[in-house]
């Protein structure tokens, strides 16, 4: 594969130099800038977009995540911090992996190949026809709509082939742009595939799963626990119940509680 653009920004210089380090011993990354002033990076990666961010949140004039949500869908981002409290919030944007200061080598390269992993997947899948695809998948779609809820599961295309995914495999699904990404159980790679978030959701049985913000649709039985913040625990994923979603998914849970 091919190497990856990356830029870091963080307002503190010794951390720069530090993650410079760790990205000029990585052969997967290439570095083309790195900045302490976010708004120059902004600048920057406006016209200049790269395939990594590393990306501190706390930061004067336009903090991380303001900074994360202006970024085309492509980017990837690893979130470095201090603070363990941003990481739910980071979950919102198209997060790869949160790094807690002091950050240590091995867990910067852990979260650079959750990184490679994830662009050879979109690469293998942009590589298929998309028009067929999504010709496939919507006619599936509607096969599974018209059987309501007697449909126990469907057809993905993935990698040119069609496979059947049993909806009690679903923990959940990731939109990014034109394609989503089926987190299934016991499975260490998501399934890859040309659909839309809305189709997914016409997909799925809604007694079953459950959008919960603008990239994420859950396994409403696969959630092991929900923190004050709305936030679930599902598989090795913390997915945050966002504020457009918060009262569909309260009324879901009032459903569930005893009394």
């Amino acid at each position: 594969m091919k190497t990856l653009t990356c830029v870091i920004v963080d307002d503190e210089p010794l951390a720069v130099q530090l993650l410079e380090s760790f990205v000029n011993k990585t052969p997967q990354l290439s570095l083309v800038a790195s900045f302490t002033d976010s708004v120059e990076a902004m600048q920057h990666l406006t016209n200049e977009p790269v395939d990594l961010l590393f990306l501190d949140i706390q930061m004067p004039d336009v903090n991380g995540m303001e900074l994360a949500h202006q970024l085309p869908p492509e980017t990837f981002i690893i979130f470095t911090t201090a603070f363990r409290e941003f990481a739910f919030e980071s979950y919102e944007v198209n997060t790869v992996d949160f790094l807690l200061k002091p950050i240590r080598y091995t867990k910067f390269l852990n979260a650079v190949e959750k990184v490679v992993t994830r662009y050879e997947e979109r690469e293998n899948n942009h590589s298929q026809d998309a028009e067929t695809t999504n010709s496939s998948v919507e006619n599936n779609t509607s096969s599974s709509a018209k059987a309501g809820d007697s449909a126990t599961s469907t057809f993905l295309r993935v990698d040119g082939e069609l496979k059947r995914v049993d909806f009690s495999q679903i923990l959940y699904v990731e939109g990014m742009k034109d394609y989503v990404m089926f987190y299934l159980d016991g499975e260490r790679r998501p399934l890859i595939t040309h659909l839309t978030m809305k189709a997914v959701e016409q997909m799925l049985p809604t007694d079953c799963f459950m959008r919960v913000n603008r990239s994420y649709i859950v396994a409403l039985g696969k959630i092991r626990t929900i923190d004050r913040n709305l936030c679930l625990y599902i598989g090795d994923e913390i997915i945050r119940v966002t504020d457009m979603y918060k009262d569909a998914f309260n009324q879901y849970l009032n459903r569930q509680l005893p009394g």
